[in-house]
C-alpha cells in the first residue's frame, strides 16, 4: 500500500474540492494510505525564515518527503491555482538543494462549477512541474464540474459511473508510483 500525501487546494468548511479529496480517499482506500496536509497554518513562503521553518512548515514537508505519491486536488482561481497550492509547493522545493519534490509522483484532481473543471489551473501547475523535477501523471485527466447531486447525503460521490471513472485515477496513480519506483 503506497502512502499518499493529499494537498487541498481549499480551506473553505464546505469546499467541492475537500470532498472530492474525501471522496477519492473512500474510493482508493485499499490501494493507498491518505495522509492530508494540513496547510491552514503554514505561513506565507518567506526566504528569510527558510533554514529554521516553522513547525507547520516542517511537519508538510516531513509529509511530503514520506509519501510514495502526491495527490493535489484543487479549485481553479481566476485561471490559475490558489496562492494556498503554490504556497505549498514552494516550501517543498526550498531551500535551493532541499527540495522534497523531486522524483516525486504526482497527480491532479480538481473540481468547479464552471464548465471546464480546473483545467487551465492544472495547465499552470503542469507547466512548473519540470522545475520542481516531479513525475507527473498525465493521464487520466480529472476535471470535474461540480453539481449540487455530486455528493450524496454521506459526502460519497453518488454517481456509479464517476465512482468508476474515479477509482480507475487512483487504479493509474498506483501503477503510475509502481513504474515510477521501478
Amino acid at each position: 500500500m503506497y502512502k499518499v500525501a493529499v494537498l487541498v487546494g481549499s480551506l473553505r468548511k464546505g469546499s467541492y474540492n475537500k470532498q472530492l479529496a474525501n471522496g477519492l480517499a473512500e474510493l482508493g482506500k485499499n490501494i493507498f494510505e491518505f495522509n492530508f496536509l494540513k496547510l491552514e497554518e503554514v505561513p506565507f513562503f518567506n526566504e528569510d525564515i527558510e533554514n529554521s521553518p516553522p513547525a507547520a512548515v516542517a511537519a508538510l514537508k516531513k509529509a511530503v518527503q514520506e509519501a510514495d505519491g502526491l495527490l493535489i486536488v484543487t479549485p481553479e482561481y481566476n485561471r490559475s491555482m490558489p496562492a494556498l497550492v503554490k504556497n505549498a509547493l514552494d516550501w517543498c522545493s526550498r531551500p535551493v538543494g532541499g527540495s522534497v519534490l523531486g522524483g516525486k509522483c504526482v497527480a491532479l484532481a480538481g473540481m468547479s462549477p464552471g464548465a471546464t473543471g480546473t483545467a487551465v489551473c492544472q495547465s499552470h501547475l503542469r507547466s512548473f512541474f519540470g522545475f520542481f523535477d516531479v513525475r507527473h501523471m498525465g493521464q487520466p485527466e480529472i476535471y470535474l464540474k461540480y453539481s449540487p447531486d455530486f455528493f450524496d447525503a454521506q459526502g460519497r460521490v453518488a454517481d456509479e459511473k464517476t465512482r468508476k471513472f474515479l477509482g480507475g485515477f487512483l487504479q493509474s496513480f498506483s501503477a503510475w508510483i509502481e513504474d515510477q519506483s521501478a
